[in-house]
Parts: structure tokens; sequence; C-alpha cells
């Protein structure tokens, strides 16, 4: 298989911080350089062994967790009963960056999905349903509080997500914790109130 020296090799922080051993990420960003052109990659392991000086089972081995962790498919192309290609895809998530290459070899990356383009959104959707400033603020910087990659905020993690159950949600936990403190401050209040009728009647003695 020809080598292109045109194409860019793109490792996002998702595959650079996972599990995987270094080979495999560098794997990874082979397919992304292989793939700018037909938007897969179809190189063998045989190709990958040669390149990486392995075997074709660690070149397998590499494949298979990428798989498994949701970085790149795998389509098996047939014809009748036989096997005639394989198709390596990478599989888009908001952290993946979009690499269009020109005919002057610069690289342009669209960053539509970055994680700060979604906070704005993020920031955006709630203004259009909450007016309140203190909630606000509290929620958004709570929700939108990114992991240690810097790819996901936490809503993003959560198993499901609806913003309008979740602010209603939020709006009640906090009145329902100013109305505890407003009854601690009563309470404390007629304490001292009683404590000082009592004081007054025996200095009245």
């Amino acid at each position: 298989m020809k080598r292109s020296p045109t194409y860019y090799a793109v490792i996002p922080a998702s595959v650079r911080y996972s599990k995987l051993k270094p080979n495999a990420k560098l794997l990874y960003g082979e397919i992304t350089a292989l793939s700018n052109k037909e938007g897969y990659c179809f190189a063998t392991n045989r190709y990958f062994a040669d390149l990486y000086g392995v075997t074709k089972n660690t070149v397998s081995l590499w494949v298979s967790q990428l798989n498994k962790l949701g970085f790149v498919s795998i389509e098996l192309i047939k014809k009748g009963e036989q096997i005639t290609e394989r198709r390596l895809g990478i599989i888009k998530n908001d952290a993946t960056p979009n690499i269009i290459n020109n005919e002057h070899n610069t690289i342009k990356i669209n960053t539509t999905n970055n994680i700060s383009n979604r906070k704005e959104k993020f920031i955006q959707d709630v203004l259009k349903i909450e007016t309140d400033q203190n909630l606000i603020k509290n929620f958004i910087s709570y929700w939108s509080e990114e992991n240690k990659s810097n790819t996901k905020m936490r809503f993003e993690i959560e198993r499901t997500w609806n913003l309008k159950s979740r602010l209603q949600r939020w709006k009640r936990s906090q009145w329902q914790s100013n109305y505890k403190n407003t009854s601690k401050l009563k309470a404390s209040m007629n304490v001292y109130s009683k404590a000082k009728q009592m004081m007054d009647k025996i200095n009245n003695r």
C-alpha cells in the first residue's frame, strides 16, 4: 500500500488519555490519516505490522481494542463467502475534530462540536428556560464542569438528561435548602427570645 505524506494523523484527547497502549494510539492516528481520502481505511493488518515492526496478531489486538472502546468501526466486505476487504472507520463523537486537507497541504479543523462551543450552547439553552440569575450561575457552574481530559462536561456524562427537569429539580433543592436554613434561624430566634423573657422576669423581681 502506498504511503501518502500529505495526510495528517489526528489523535483526540479521548484516545490519548485512554488505557490503550501507546502503539494502539498511534495506530488510531494512522487510521485517521488513511481515512481522509475515502472516509475509511482499508489497510490490512500486514501493512500495519510492517509499519510498526510487530506481528499481525498484535495489530489485530489493537484494532479489536479500538473497536471495543468505540473509537473505530469495522466493516467486512464480502464477495460470496469470501472476505475481500476490511474497512476501518473513525467513530466520531463530540470530542473528535473533523480534518480537512487541501492541495496546499494545510490543515483545517472543524471545531463546531468542540467543548467551548458546546458549553456556550448549554448556557444559551439554560438562559432560554430560567431567568433567576443566582440559580443559573450555580446550575451552570456545576453541570458544565469538565472532566480530567477536558472532553466532556458533567451533564454530558449523565445517562439521561432533560434540561427542564434538571432545572426544576435544582430549583426545588435550592428552595428546600433555603427553607431549612430559615427554619433553623427562626428556631434559634425563638430560643433567644424565650431566654431573654426569662432573664427579664428574673431581673424584674
